[in-house]
């Protein structure tokens, strides 16, 4: 009863193409903003930040960004972790220093960022590396998008692997983060504090599904969804397959870039290209999209939601609770999310986020059947 659109008029068109049209979804959204804000970093340990918020902070980012290349534009990929790989080493970089060296001499120098603009340009030049790779899907789609993007992750990888400069030419091939500061508060290094990385990296995601729900209800996301449809009958209405391919590919690997560099520089504090941005990283953020929801942001949040806490549960409630072997838990995490897959993508195929519209369509018209 509580959940109507009775009462809700609209008296303009900006009223009506709101984000929130029902009061109730705008008021929830208020109330989730602010206890993420004010309320949640108070209550902050090291292992809910370490173990629950941090990587569903940043596993969103990537899963947002994603989704606006596969669910909203429909092309396939699956080099998210290399994507990954250049934004924390873009953003390593530019926390270190930036020099530039030629036949032996140093040609120019960049002095070092600070922790934010570091973020942020390991987002622009992986939007960078993200439209040369998404040149071959002018001319490729579907399968043979995937083989090319698949090729962009191996190609990322070695290249990491392979050139020092990269890794400012140290023996172990690891980058490590130095400790940067933002207002006075240590965001990155051992010092840092749990409640300034939260709040760091949850400032990056709001601002970030601020922007890809704007662009995906704009002319960006028209464009996308039709080239999603039916790429030829798109180019025939007037939509430029090159922009539109072009723009998502941009904009994703930027979104990725970003959640490559806090992956990095607030999270792990110190990477290995091979073991950390491996091919699993771009299954994993994949599936998110999948089970969370193909074309939704909700479903991004829905999807890195359910996959960071899943092996969480099982660990505490199996292994810690019930002494299940921890490889046996490990296994059955595998179990559970491979049936899911399989599940949505035969039954329902929009994800979580279908089934929470499902839902809300269900209150609204509830107690009539129809």
């Amino acid at each position: 009863m509580f959940y109507r659109e009775a009462g809700d008029f609209k008296t303009s068109y900006v009223d009506d193409n709101q984000t929130f049209p029902i009061k109730f979804d705008r008021y929830r959204y208020y109330v989730v903003l602010f206890i993420a804000f004010a309320i949640i970093p108070f209550l902050l340990n090291d292992y809910w930040v370490n173990a629950v918020f941090m990587p569903f902070l940043i596993y969103a980012i990537a899963a947002i960004g994603l989704n606006i290349l596969v669910g909203y534009c429909g092309q396939v990929s699956l080099g998210t972790g290399g994507f990954m790989a250049v934004g924390a080493y873009s953003c390593y970089k530019f926390m270190t220093g930036v020099d530039i060296w030629w036949g032996g001499e140093l040609l120019f120098r960049l002095p070092e960022f600070n922790i934010f603009f570091s973020v942020l340009m390991g987002g622009v030049m992986t939007a960078l590396v993200g439209l040369l790779f998404g040149l071959p899907s002018l001319r490729i789609k579907g399968f043979y998008l995937a083989v090319a993007t698949l090729a962009a992750q191996f190609f990322l990888v070695w290249l990491f692997n392979r050139v020092s400069w990269f890794y400012n030419y140290s023996a172990s091939g690891q980058i490590s983060a130095p400790e940067r500061t933002l207002l006075g508060v240590a965001i990155s290094g051992p010092s840092a504090p749990a409640w300034a990385m939260y709040l760091f990296c949850l400032v990056f995601l709001a601002v970030s599904a601020i922007i890809a729900r704007n662009l995906t209800r704009g002319s960006f996301g028209r464009k996308w969804m039709a080239i999603r449809d039916m790429d030829i009958a798109a180019e025939i209405i007037g939509v430029d397959p090159l922009r539109a391919k072009l723009s998502a590919f941009g904009v994703s690997s930027f979104f990725v870039g970003i959640s490559g560099a806090l992956f990095f520089a607030v999270y792990l504090g110190a990477v290995e290209v091979g073991e950390v941005f491996g091919i699993q990283k771009s299954f994993l953020v994949l599936f998110m999209v999948i089970i969370g929801g193909l074309g939704s942001i909700f479903g991004s949040f829905a999807g890195a939601a359910f996959l960071v806490l899943l092996p969480v549960f099982l660990k505490n409630f199996l292994v810690g609770g019930l002494g299940w072997p921890t490889d046996l838990a490990a296994h059955l995490e595998f179990m559970i999310v491979g049936a899911l897959i399989i599940i949505f993508l035969i039954a329902e195929p929009h994800g979580l986020a279908q089934l929470w519209r499902v839902t809300k369509e269900k209150l609204r018209l509830w107690p009539f059947p129809h």
